[in-house]
């Protein structure tokens, strides 16, 4: 019997408010595009089927960026739906570009926090999970804020069905370390440090570390029970 899906909720959000507003063209541009692909944080428990018009493998890809990734794998993977998950408005508003210039269907947008939209997935109902570069939150003080704790991998195992893999990748080797330690935790999960994949696109963020000496690592888990 499939039990329910946890609710998780924090007093700190998990990422920094960064504001930079659209020109106005762009702006309405957004608004039209979100009528088309956008979902609510706020809503009754989703029915993928109805969402997408067909019935296939859906993925949670939190924390896009903008959206280089998330693009260039639903080109390469259009059988795959794509719940893509972002909180900065520019960042929407590139992806929400690329979905119209690359007439890709298979992707729909969240603007807003994870957490609350986390109540509107059901359990079990889940492919994958992608978390690709969170906000690390560096300084010490600020490590409470980092996304990926016990409290999150336990809902999003919660969300994934058996068979499903949490994919995620941080160039902050304590935080991967940290994202580890909550995995192996996780009696569900069974996984660990890969080698970096080929088919994971490299992102500006990705690149940026790269430059700067920082190299990620990966990590898949595949819920097992």
């Amino acid at each position: 019997m499939t039990q329910a899906a946890r609710t998780v909720r924090r007093p700190s959000a998990s990422f920094k408010v960064r504001r930079r507003s659209l020109s106005p063209k762009r702006q309405d541009e957004l608004n039209e595009w979100m009528k088309r692909w956008g979902i609510d944080v706020d809503g009754p428990p989703l029915v993928w089927s109805e969402l997408f018009g067909r019935d296939g493998d859906v993925v949670l890809d939190i924390g896009f960026g903008h959206g280089e990734s998330t693009i260039e794998m639903a080109v390469n993977q259009p059988d795959i739906d794509v719940i893509a998950v972002e909180v900065h408005t520019p960042g929407i508003a590139t992806l929400l570009a690329a979905v119209v210039h690359e007439s890709v269907d298979c992707i729909r947008v969240v603007h807003g926090d994870l957490l609350p939209f986390l109540d509107r997935v059901p359990p079990e109902s889940l492919a994958g999970i992608r978390v690709y570069f969170p906000d690390p939150w560096p300084k010490p003080r600020q490590a409470h804020r980092r996304l990926l704790g016990p409290d999150v991998i336990a809902a999003l195992t919660d969300r994934l069905r058996p068979g499903g893999e949490l994919h995620m990748a941080t160039d902050k080797p304590d935080y991967a370390q940290t994202i580890e330690i909550a995995c192996d935790a996780e009696p569900r999960l069974s996984g660990g440090v890969i080698s970096r994949p080929d088919w994971r696109p490299l992102t500006r963020f990705e690149q940026r570390g790269l430059d700067e000496n920082r190299v990620a690592t990966d990590l898949i888990y595949t819920r097992t029970s």
